[in-house]
């Protein structure tokens, strides 16, 4: 593929998407496994990324060890974290009413945000199985009432086993539309994530790699945060995707693996 090069073994840092680049369901992807033993026998700082704010760094670090993979908890950073975060500096102390997960909850727990569904600073609303009209009726009365809107992530659909389900973008879209109002988005591509994911890494953009499988959230990511970027073709992607942006990750490749055996060539 022609690609400009990337010196891999002159980058400290690497910020890599999860799903379709790690793992696609429950299937570990070809490569994975030597590209995670590389990061760590070359010392590199790492961070798996993931949009999804259902899961707790726990659980994923669970999942990979049920593939077989052993990544510590320190290792992942979510959109539910990401949140949190934002919602910390924003406003410290706010009390949210929040639709979503575990990964959600713990995240703003831990950032000392409190739980109000009577008349809350904010509502948080990520992806989750408590999602009903119900929980949107709630939702959209709290809005007009004065809370302000934010979504965990600005994904508008996400993989699932028999096809794909609709994400957090789709999810906040009927409370938008029932309030006028427009919700704010922590998750990527917002470049808070991946500043906040630099500064976990103690790494400056320069030697930092963006590795995702999606142009629109992944490779503009690292792009705008002035990262080199790698676009793996291990999920959403395939090379007719590029052809429809403007502009073009570093570097394409079939896989994350791919990425040991460039670092090994230019050894």
């Amino acid at each position: 593929m022609n690609n400009n090069s990337i010196d891999f073994n002159k980058k400290t840092g690497f910020i890599c998407d999860m799903d379709g680049v790690i793992y696609h369901g429950n299937q570990i992807l070809p490569g994975v496994a030597e590209f995670i033993d590389w990061l760590h026998d070359e010392n590199k700082e790492y961070l798996f990324l993931t949009n999804n704010s259902g899961y707790t760094p726990k659980e994923l670090n669970q999942k990979l060890a049920r593939m077989g993979l052993d990544v510590p908890e320190e290792h992942f950073y979510t959109s539910a974290l990401a949140t949190a975060a934002f919602l910390k500096e924003q406003a410290p102390g706010c009390s949210v009413f929040a639709i979503g997960e575990a990964g959600l909850f713990n995240a703003l727990y831990d950032a000392g945000i409190t739980m109000n569904d009577v008349n809350p600073d904010y509502v948080v609303v990520g992806e989750g199985r408590s999602y009903s009209l119900d929980t949107l009726t709630k939702a959209t009365n709290l809005v007009l009432a004065g809370a302000k809107l934010i979504g965990a992530n600005s994904d508008v659909s996400g993989p699932v086993e028999d096809g794909i389900a609709p994400a957090c973008r789709a999810l906040v879209a009927p409370i938008e539309m029932a309030t006028g109002t427009q919700a704010y988005f922590c998750g990527k591509p917002n470049p808070l994530m991946m500043r906040t994911g630099l500064r976990l890494l103690n790494c400056h953009s320069a030697d930092a790699v963006m590795v995702g499988d999606r142009m629109d959230t992944d490779v503009i990511s690292g792009l705008e945060s002035g990262m080199s970027t790698v676009l793996v073709l291990s999920g959403v992607s395939t090379m007719e995707t590029l052809k429809i942006y403007a502009y073009r990750p570093s570097v394409v490749l079939n896989g994350v693996g791919d990425i040991v055996s460039m670092a090994n060539s230019m050894k």
